[in-house]
């Protein structure tokens, strides 16, 4: 059985903290979504301004319903929120979960932050949490995200086609990726050496 997650849990690195996501932080996740108008593109589902307030409810729903535990990234170097990401998908019985809703200002997107934040989320759930599975999921339109969760060592295991409908009305196919618990070792490793070369 998968340890249960305290609402409370906060994660902290060199580069980055992870923390509860709040109805408080409305304003500066909406900051940061503007740094690069991220809701622009079409294949993510960033909250604008103007719909953060309901982006973090239904979220904050879904994590008093146990489905899933919300962050927002908070970058140490200036203490600004730059993102957003959550555990999600959480099987208790099964012990897996998924690391998605993960986006980045444009200033935060391609430094330490992503693989300390990664580094910090995988570590939590398998050591911490016993999980013999943690999965990513990406639009199949989002080569960066692809590209970026290959890096990290995860396995690409297939599309779930015609597996949702964008904001636009257009169809998105969802690919799998997984990392298991004999992978993160040696997954582990690489994060370590990569974050200490950025």
């Amino acid at each position: 059985m998968l340890t249960k997650l305290p609402r409370d849990l906060q994660l902290a690195g060199d580069h980055a903290s992870l923390e509860p996501l709040r109805p408080d932080h409305a304003g500066a996740l909406g900051d940061a979504a503007a740094d690069g108008q991220l809701w622009n593109l079409h294949f993510t589902g960033v909250p604008s301004s103007d719909t953060v307030a309901d982006y973090i409810a239904r979220a904050l729903d879904e994590q008093r319903a146990a489905r899933q535990q919300p962050f927002v990234v908070r970058r140490l170097s200036d203490d600004k929120i730059v993102g957003c990401t959550r555990f999600y998908d959480i099987e208790p019985t099964h012990r897996t979960l998924a690391i998605v809703y993960t986006w980045y200002a444009a200033s935060a997107q391609r430094t330490a932050i992503n693989t300390e934040c990664k580094l910090m989320l995988l570590r939590h759930a398998f050591e911490e949490l016993n999980c013999i599975s943690v999965a990513f999921h990406t639009d199949h339109e989002n080569f960066r995200s692809q590209a970026a969760i290959a890096r990290l060592g995860a396995h690409q295991d297939g599309v779930l086609r015609n597996s949702k409908i964008r904001p636009n009305g257009s169809i998105r196919h969802t690919w799998y990726f997984s990392i298991i618990d004999s992978e993160w070792p040696s997954v582990k490793a690489s994060l370590i050496a990569r974050l200490a070369q950025e």
